[in-house]
């Protein structure tokens, strides 16, 4: 009999089959087990362990789907807000960066079915500026961290000020084009009128 261990043929096979992603439906988000196949899948759905973990979620069912959803949101948020800072980008290519985590949250688990209600919930909330085109759903950030609207105001007060000066200046040149008119249309009476005394 072969001993159980790390560096075993076997241990090192199972890690082997093990890396990178597996089929989603054969992951179990209340366990948090991936199965390599079917039938592990099967078995591992009649495990006593598995079932023990139904009945916990089955007293709160709400709160476990609230926290799950609440998660992946964050998770979402946070690759986008790092990843993409408020730039436009395709919303499945930020999910595929995001299960591309070997650990990551299944959105199985929470109250959206589907990528396309996520994304309509992140513009329905105000968290992102969504639109949807031929190529799919693309999103926005929106930074609304107190630096960020610092920044924003900053730059609304320069973008015044400069307005302003602007203002001042078109003021000034219109003033001045004023003058010209009315010193040359008032010249050019006193001549008419003196031409006419004489």
């Amino acid at each position: 009999m072969g001993k159980d261990g790390f560096l075993t043929p076997k241990a090192i096979a199972n890690r082997i089959k093990a890396k990178g992603l597996q089929k989603l439906k054969w992951y179990c988000q209340a366990c948090e087990k991936q199965c390599r196949d079917e039938n592990g899948y099967k078995c591992h759905m009649t495990s006593e362990s598995h079932l023990r973990q139904l009945l916990l979620i089955a007293e709160t069912p709400d709160t476990y789907l609230d926290n799950y959803s609440q998660e992946f949101k964050s998770e979402f948020i946070k690759l986008l807000s790092r990843r993409y800072n408020t730039k436009r980008v395709l919303a499945n290519q930020v999910y595929q960066e995001f299960i591309a985590d070997r650990h990551h949250l299944h959105m199985n688990a929470t109250h959206w079915d589907t990528l396309t209600d996520f994304v309509k919930h992140l513009g329905r909330e105000g968290i992102c500026h969504v639109d949807e085109t031929p190529k799919g759903w693309f999103i926005t950030w929106i930074d609304n961290s107190p630096k960020a609207l610092e920044r924003q105001a900053a730059n609304q007060k320069r973008e015044r000020q400069d307005m302003d000066d602007e203002q001042r200046e078109q003021r000034m040149i219109q003033e001045q084009i004023e003058r010209a008119r009315l010193e040359s249309s008032g010249s050019g009476l006193n001549s008419s009128g003196r031409e006419d005394q004489a």
